[in-house]
C-alpha cells in the first residue's frame, strides 16, 4: 500500500476517533487549523479546475470533509462542557475575532449559518438536482452524436471511447454531486443544533456542577460555544462555496480566475461608463467624490488598459489569419494529407442529402452503426468507419461506395418513391420506373406511395430507400470485407484474442507466423465468405499446422476444416438434404496432375481448352440448379478444393466450393449435377 493511500486511511480511522475518544485541547486546536487549510484548498482548487470531471472525486471527498468537521464539533463540545475550554483558536475566535461580545458573536454566527444555508446551500442543491436531471435526459443525445461522429469519419474508435467514458463519468458525477449537495444541507442544520446544545447544556453545567452564577456560566460557555460555532461556520461556508462553483461550473479552456476576467472585462467601454455613473454618484449624492473619485479613475485605467490589450490581440489575430492559409500550403504535412484516403466512402448527389441529415428525418447514420454491428457479429471482424460526403460531381439521385478510393458499387434513390420487387412473375397492373435492385441485380420498380398498398396486394416486396442502400452497402461490405482487413486490423483482432487467450496467440505469432501470415489466412476466408469470429478455433489450427507449413493457401484449407461444423451450419437447412454439383473422378484427377510445387507454392496449371471446358461445365449444371431454385454448391475433394476454387473465383466468384472434410459426418448430401469434360 502507498504512503498515500496509509495516509487517507489513517485520516479516515481518526475521524472515527475524534467521535468516541477526548483529545486534549490542543490537538483540536490543531485539528481545527487542518480543517480550515482543507476547505480552503478545496475552494482554490474548484476555482482552478476547467470543468467538473477534472474534480471527480468531490462528492466523496465532500462527505469526508463533513464527517472530519462534525467529529471535530463532537470534540469540541465535550471539551467545553467538561472542561470549560476547547483549546487556543476556539479561544480567539470568541474573544479576538468577535471582541469578547458574547451578542456580536452570536449574531455573527446566525449570519454565517444563513448564507450558507439559505444562500449558497439552497442554490447548489437546486443547481445539483437540475444538472444531474438534465445530464441524464441528454445521455441518448449525447451517444447518437458520438456515433454519428465516428460513422462520419471525424473521430476515431478511440476517440469515441473516450467520449463515451466522458459522458457516462458525466452522468455519475452529476449524480452523485445531486446527493452530496445534502451532506452541506445537513451540516447547516447540525451546526445550530450543537450551538444550542452547547449554550443550553453550558450554563447547566456551569451552574450545578461548578457552582457559577447565570450571567457567568451564560458568558463563559456562550463565547466559547459561539466561538466554537464560527470556527466550525468558516470551513463550512468555504466548502458551501466550492460546492457551489462546481456544480455551476461549464467546461472551457480557462480556469473561474481567467474566464471571469476575461469574460467581465471583454468590453473595455462599459468600464468607462462604470467609472462616470460612480463619479456622479459622488458628485450628486452627499457621500462627495473624495470616496468615489478614486474608484472611478480605477475603473478608468482598467477599461484603457484592456481596450489597448484587445486592440493588440486583434491585430496579432488578423496577422496570423492571413499568414496560416499560406503556411498551410507551403507545409509538408499538408500536401502528405492530400494521399490519404478512407478505407471505405460513401458518396451521394445532392438529391439525396435528406438520407443523411438527421435534420430531415434521415438515418443513414444510424443504420450505418447497425451494419457494423451486424458485420462484426456475422463475420468477426470490425468494419472501419465509413467516410459520407456528398459530391456535387454525382448526379442529383446517384450514390456510390468506394473501398481504399476505388469505387466498387454504385446506385440511384428516388426518395419519394418506393421499391418494389416483383413476385417471380410479370405484372404490369402495378405502374412504376423500371430499375435493378442494387444489391442482387433483381428486376424492380420505383412506385409513388399512393401504389405501395395495392402493390403489396400483389405480392410485391416493398423496400425504402434507405433500407435499400444499407442493404447494398451490406451486401458490399461483406463481399470486399477481405480487402479491408489489413494488417493493423488483424493485429487489433489478435491483442483482442490474446486477453482471453494469451498462450494460443503467443504459440502461433510471432512464431511461427507473422501477422502478415495470419492475415492472409483471415482474408482468404473471408473472400469465400467464411466468418473469422471463430479465432480461438483458428488460431489452434494454426498453432498445430504452422510449424509444418507458412503456406497460407494450406494452412486455409486446415482452417476451414476445423471449422467444419460452422460451414455446414451456414449452408445447411434443418431437415433438408445438402444438394450440390460434385465433379467427376476424371476431373479431379486432371486438376490433381495438373498442380505444381514451386518454391513459392502450389498452384494449377491446366491447358485453356481444358480449362474453359471445365468452367463451362460448372456453369452449365449451376445454370440448371438456378432454374430450380436451388443455391449451387460445388463438392470435391480436400485434395483439389482450392485449386477448383482458383480455377473459377474470376468467372464464378459467388459459387461455394467445398470439400468433403468440410461437412459434418450427419449431413445428408444428395448430388444434382455432376462436372464432366
Amino acid at each position: 500500500m502507498q504512503a498515500r493511500d496509509l495516509s487517507v486511511l489513517i485520516s479516515v480511522i481518526l475521524i472515527i476517533a475524534m467521535l468516541i475518544i477526548p483529545f486534549p485541547s490542543w490537538m483540536l486546536s490543531i485539528f481545527i487549523i487542518i480543517n480550515i487549510s482543507l476547505a480552503l484548498l478545496v475552494l482554490l482548487t474548484s476555482m482552478n479546475m476547467q470543468e467538473p470531471l477534472q474534480f471527480s472525486i468531490f462528492p466523496s471527498l465532500l462527505l469526508l470533509l463533513t464527517l472530519f468537521r462534525l467529529g471535530l464539533n463532537v470534540s469540541t463540545t465535550r471539551s467545553i462542557l467538561s472542561k470549560g475550554e476547547a483549546g487556543k483558536v476556539v479561544e480567539t475566535f470568541g474573544t479576538f475575532v468577535v471582541g469578547g461580545n458574547v451578542i456580536v458573536g452570536f449574531v455573527v454566527f446566525l449570519i454565517l449559518i444563513i448564507i450558507q444555508f439559505v444562500v449558497i446551500t439552497k442554490g447548489s442543491e437546486r443547481v445539483s438536482e437540475v444538472a444531474a436531471r438534465f445530464t441524464l435526459d441528454a445521455m441518448p443525445g449525447k451517444q447518437m452524436s458520438i456515433d454519428a461522429d465516428l460513422n462520419a469519419g471525424i473521430i476515431t474508435d478511440e476517440e469515441a471511447k473516450k467520449r463515451r467514458e466522458k459522458v457516462a463519468q458525466e452522468a455519475d458525477f452529476y449524480g452523485a454531486m445531486d446527493g452530496a449537495s445534502k451532506f452541506v444541507k445537513g451540516d447547516a442544520i447540525a451546526g445550530i443544533v450543537i450551538v444550542l446544545i452547547n449554550i443550553i447544556f453550558g450554563i447547566v453545567i456551569g451552574m450545578l456542577q461548578q457552582d457559577l452564577g447565570l450571567q457567568e456560566a451564560a458568558s463563559r460557555y456562550t463565547l466559547l460555544t459561539v466561538g466554537d460555532g464560527i470556527v466550525s461556520q468558516i470551513p463550512a461556508l468555504l466548502i458551501s462555496t466550492a460546492t457551489g462553483i462546481v456544480v455551476t461550473r461549464a467546461a472551457s479552456d480557462g480556469n473561474l480566475g481567467s474566464d471571469i476576467t476575461k469574460q467581465l472585462f471583454a468590453y473595455p467601454n462599459m468600464l468607462f461608463v462604470a467609472a462616470g455613473t460612480i463619479f456622479l454618484l459622488g458628485v450628486v449624492t452627499p457621500i462627495g467624490p473624495l470616496l468615489t473619485a478614486p474608484i472611478a479613475i480605477l475603473l478608468g485605467v482598467l477599461g484603457y488598459m484592456f481596450r489597448k490589450t484587445q486592440q493588440a490581440e486583434l491585430v496579432v489575430t488578423e496577422e496570423v489569419e492571413v499568414e496560416e492559409p499560406i503556411q498551410d500550403i507551403k507545409s509538408p504535412e499538408q500536401i502528405m494529407n492530400l494521399i490519404d484516403f478512407d478505407p471505405i466512402e460513401f458518396e451521394f448527389g445532392y438529391g439525396l442529402i435528406p438520407l443523411a441529415d438527421a435534420n430531415q428525418g434521415g438515418d443513414l447514420l444510424d443504420r450505418i452503426v447497425m451494419i457494423r454491428r451486424q458485420l462484426a457479429i456475422e463475420l468477426g471482424m470490425v468494419i472501419p468507419v465509413v467516410r459520407i460526403r456528398d459530391n456535387i460531381q454525382l448526379e442529383p439521385n446517384e450514390y456510390r461506395l468506394k473501398i481504399k478510393g476505388n469505387e466498387v458499387a454504385k446506385g440511384e434513390l428516388l426518395l419519394d418513391h418506393y421499391l418494389a420487387l416483383g413476385p417471380g412473375i410479370d405484372d404490369d397492373t402495378i405502374e412504376g420506373i423500371h430499375t435493378k435492385e442494387p444489391s442482387f441485380g433483381l428486376p424492380a420498380k420505383w412506385i409513388s406511395e399512393a401504389a405501395k398498398d395495392e402493390a403489396e396486394i400483389f405480392g410485391y416486396t416493398v423496400v425504402d430507400p434507405p433500407s435499400v442502400v444499407s442493404t447494398h452497402m451490406t451486401e458490399i461490405l461483406k463481399k470486399y470485407a477481405h480487402e479491408l482487413l489489413g494488417r493493423h486490423e488483424t493485429k487489433q483482432l489478435v491483442d483482442h484474442l490474446k486477453e482471453s487467450n494469451p498462450i494460443v496467440v503467443e504459440e502461433v505469432t510471432p512464431n511461427p507466423l507473422s501477422i502478415g501470415d495470419i492475415q492472409k489466412v483471415l482474408a482468404k476466408l473471408l473472400k469465400e465468405k467464411v466468418s473469422i469470429r471463430n479465432l480461438p478455433v483458428i488460431f489452434e489450427t494454426l498453432a498445430d499446422y504452422g510449424k509444418l507449413s507458412t503456406d497460407p493457401d494450406l494452412l486455409t484449407e486446415y482452417v476451414r476444416q476445423a471449422l467444419a461444423k460452422q460451414i455446414t451450419s451456414q449452408y445447411t437447412k434443418e431437415g433438408e438434404p445438402l444438394k450440390v454439383v460434385t465433379l467427376s473422378g476424371q476431373i479431379e484427377k486432371l486438376i490433381a496432375e495438373g498442380v505444381h510445387q514451386t518454391e513459392h507454392g502450389n498452384y494449377l496449371s491446366l491447358e485453356p481448352g481444358q480449362s474453359q471446358a471445365i468452367i463451362e461445365s460448372i456453369a452449365t449444371n449451376i445454370e440448371q440448379l438456378s432454374m430450380q431454385d436451388v443455391s449451387p454448391i460445388l463438392l470435391c475433394s480436400p485434395a483439389v478444393r482450392m485449386y477448383v476454387r482458383q480455377l473459377i473465383e474470376r468467372y464464378l466468384p459467388d459459387i461455394p466450393v467445398l470439400s468433403y472434410n468440410e461437412l459434418e459426418a450427419n449431413v445428408e448430401v444428395q448430388s444434382i449435377g455432376v462436372v464432366n469434360t
